[in-house]
């Protein structure tokens, strides 16, 4: 049988349409099928591969870990060089109160573990989420995301959850001294690329102050240089009790994080103690891949040039006709689609042009276009063209 025969007869698939691209090779931008024809890929693996595909760097840091150690023991048993360099570096880069790393497998896993460091250190029940959010799609990660479509036929879910409209100031006043935690991207990707209005995330800090309420940030998409910070959150002026990151830490890798104040995390090494446990959380590969694309977003100038790149992106196609409007924040755009019921077939031609794209979860009619910040200027230009020659077919 093919790989092609094996995919569609012994994979669990999360849908019926895939995308199906039988991929076998990556690099930098490009991704080259079977068949040999070449993609842009600009989604990143939707934000994962922020520094590229295969960095050399990263490759040199797997294989000098490979000659090493792979697996020791479970998570927070043995001292493991690359976790330690990982937390100790990740803590240096981040305000001084975000001083202690948990790390676990994936996004899910780091929203999962800070829900319970959340509740454990409160001692409340109630968590608060948005609407339009998404966090995972593991039990208690689904429990707060902000779709219902995704999620009725999972229920029942875990309870004391409520669900605020994201932007809206007068809401705000649902936090109580009854919610453990606040749960907030700073950025709604899954809803179309949501930007916060001016003083919303500040207002939202504000009442988790007063309330003694645990403010979570989820970094996972739009983290590690996306937006053209390291972190989202340091646009908004804000500091989160605990950041959840994922998807581009890794570089590639499985790697996710919940990072917090040292007295908060704590809480989850007694009464009971194990409050919270990973077998394969903090893998030392994925960690030394970490320290690696840590450092090439640090040293390569890449940060200095995202938001250069996503302007180049913009002035060059919000103007056209079969786009409605074009929301941006660096190298993370959403697009609209002037035509909603043509997203099939513009999709189709993107690919049948060689351009990887995505559409948001909950606003079907956007596409994102996210790649990795190493793009060149040439290669932005290559993809606006055959992007255009896409639209085109639509308009």
């Amino acid at each position: 049988m093919t790989d092609r025969e094996l995919f569609y007869r012994y994979l669990g698939l999360p849908s019926f349409t895939p995308m199906g691209l039988d991929i076998v090779q990556a690099e930098g931008v490009w991704l080259t099928a079977r068949d040999g024809k070449r993609y842009l890929d600009l989604v990143s693996g939707i934000a994962v591969s922020n520094i590229g595909h295969r960095h050399p760097a990263v490759l040199d840091a797997i294989r000098e870990q490979l000659d090493k150690y792979l697996y020791l023991n479970v998570y927070g048993e043995f001292i493991q060089s690359p976790q330690v360099r990982l937390a100790k570096q990740l803590t240096d880069l981040l305000p001084s109160t975000l001083d202690a790393v948990y790390f676990v497998n994936s996004g899910s896993e780091a929203i999962e573990g800070a829900l319970k460091l959340a509740k454990r250190y409160t001692g409340r029940r109630e968590v608060i989420a948005f609407h339009h959010a998404y966090h995972g799609s593991t039990n208690g990660a689904l429990s707060i995301l902000g779709n219902e479509e995704m999620k009725f036929a999972f229920r029942p879910l875990i309870p004391d959850t409520r669900f605020l409209c994201f932007n809206n100031l007068l809401e705000l006043e649902y936090i109580t001294k009854n919610t453990a935690c606040v749960v907030a991207e700073t950025i709604q990707a899954e809803a179309g690329l949501i930007l916060p209005n001016p003083d919303f995330l500040l207002q939202l800090r504000k009442r988790c102050n007063e309330t003694g309420t645990l403010l979570v940030i989820d970094d996972v998409q739009m983290g590690f240089g996306r937006t053209g910070t390291l972190f989202s959150f340091e646009h908004y002026g804000i500091v989160p009790d605990i950041l959840v990151l994922a998807k581009a830490l890794g570089a590639g890798m499985p790697l996710g994080a919940f990072i917090a104040p040292r007295k908060i995390m704590d809480a989850l090494a007694f009464q009971p103690e194990l409050g919270h446990i990973t077998t394969f959380g903090g893998h030392p590969v994925s960690c030394a891949a970490a320290l690696a694309g840590i450092e090439v977003l640090l040293t390569e100038n890449l940060l200095s040039e995202v938001e250069i790149k996503g302007r180049l992106f913009e002035e060059q196609l919000k103007d056209h006709s079969a786009i409605l409007s074009f929301r941006r924040r660096g190298l993370a755009m959403g697009v609209d689609l002037a035509d909603p019921a043509k997203r099939k077939e513009f999709l189709e031609s993107a690919l049948d042009n060689g351009i990887i794209l995505d559409w948001y979860l909950f606003k079907p009619a956007t596409f994102r276009i996210a790649p990795p910040l190493t793009i060149t200027t040439e290669e932005i230009e290559e993809a606006c063209e055959r992007l255009f020659t896409a639209l085109d077919c639509i308009r």
